[in-house]
């Protein structure tokens, strides 16, 4: 039964995320990086021993109360109708498992979110509202706005698409499908924790170095499932899974990240683009490698992307729920 409640929790969760998108208020997630704040107020030391108490302390005490969140549905709905018929008992059981399981999924997903705001971009641009699209560019990346055109910004928003994909939908389904209700928050806790002081910078070049590796880690195989299912849907808009497969392949390595060069290069070659170059950030210039081939993307590339992301999601929800049906069977 717990194999069927996850599976539909996870289906229920990417559903409500698909209806309601993000909170506006009180988002959990938001909470859990104001926590994270004041906890680092107390760990924070110029080293890495520092960072991974940093670490532990933070995704463990999610990951707890994940188990004990799971447990104490179990429990509560268990002792309160043990005097019912057990089918009646076991199916009440499911019942708020499938609910704990989707309030968790919908509270870290952000796929829906990251559409919209790929969409609102290209309308932005479209309509020749430069000032808007660079105020919303920080929504979906640390680039500088100030400094980039009407196709800057379009290729900034595109390839954040293509990493957030597996970041905001693929890795989180992922983690519930291998471990329900903990693995949601856990990998959400691990992602979060990066956004935060992951940065090769002189404050947490050495604190930030066990959150960013964490992470790393706990993308390996999303990041692959990703660009799988990106190679495969690439037909969606339009696109060769050959050229996806072939700029995966050739190009992912190049990528400073072991996991982003996987999603934006397959990316790339779906939509027939080249992404990459010189990036400008607040703290600086980076040259990327340049991934794919073709042109540089402009806005209609972009619209394209944001298809093929909702479609890399749906189809991972689909086969997540898959997945934990086959493996208890």
């Amino acid at each position: 039964m717990r194999a069927t409640a996850t599976a539909a929790g996870l289906l229920l969760g990417f559903g409500l995320d698909r209806l309601l998108g993000d909170p506006r208020r009180g988002h959990p997630v938001a909470g859990f990086g104001s926590a994270a704040m004041r906890v680092e107020q107390v760990t924070y030391r110029d080293d890495r021993a520092a960072g991974v108490v940093h670490e532990v302390v933070l995704v463990g005490t999610v990951t707890g109360l994940g188990i004990g969140l799971g447990r104490a549905v179990s429990g509560r709905i268990g002792a309160k109708h043990r005097t019912s018929r057990p089918r009646s008992n076991g199916i009440v059981r499911t019942l708020g498992e499938v609910a704990l399981t989707a309030a968790a999924t919908w509270t870290v997903l952000g796929g829906t979110t990251l559409a919209k705001t790929g969409r609102d971009m290209a309308d932005r641009l479209e309509s020749g509202d430069i000032e808007g699209a660079r105020a919303l560019l920080p929504s979906l990346c640390g680039r500088d706005p100030e400094v980039l055109d009407a196709d800057g910004l379009a290729r900034a928003a595109l390839e954040s698409i293509a990493e957030n994909t597996s970041d905001a939908t693929v890795a989180p389904l992922f983690w519930g499908a291998v471990a329900g209700v903990p693995g949601l928050l856990a990998y959400r806790a691990v992602n979060t924790l990066d956004a935060m002081v992951g940065y090769r910078n002189e404050r947490y070049e050495r604190f930030g170095w066990a959150a960013a590796r964490t992470d790393d880690v706990a993308n390996l195989a999303p990041a692959r499932v990703s660009g799988l299912l990106t190679t495969a849907l690439a037909p969606v808009i339009g696109g060769r899974p050959a050229a996806a497969w072939r700029a995966w392949r050739r190009d992912a390595d190049k990528h400073p990240s072991p996991n982003a060069g996987v999603a934006e290069a397959s990316m790339a070659g779906a939509l027939g683009v080249t992404l990459g170059g010189r990036t400008e950030y607040r703290h600086g210039i980076e040259m990327r490698p340049t991934l794919g081939d073709g042109p540089v993307p402009r806005v209609p590339d972009l619209r394209r992307a944001v298809r093929l992301s909702e479609a890399v999601q749906v189809a991972t929800a689909v086969l997540a729920a898959t997945a934990v049906c086959l493996r208890r069977r």
